[in-house]
């Protein structure tokens, strides 16, 4: 259940981190590292049945 509530918002956070929108353009890849870091931590929560 909980999985379901996280994939939608990692998916809007990886496109509103993209840095083709305007409103992010100056920001580089910056973002996009905590990001992945997220990313990466919820993945491994997941293969360990903790979420």
């Amino acid at each position: 259940m909980v999985v379901l509530f996280f994939i939608p918002i990692l998916i809007l956070a990886i496109v509103a981190v993209f840095p083709a929108w305007p409103y992010n353009r100056n920001w580089s890849y910056y973002p996009s590292g905590g990001l992945g870091a997220i990313l990466l931590l919820t993945i491994v929560l997941l293969f360990m049945n903790r979420i």
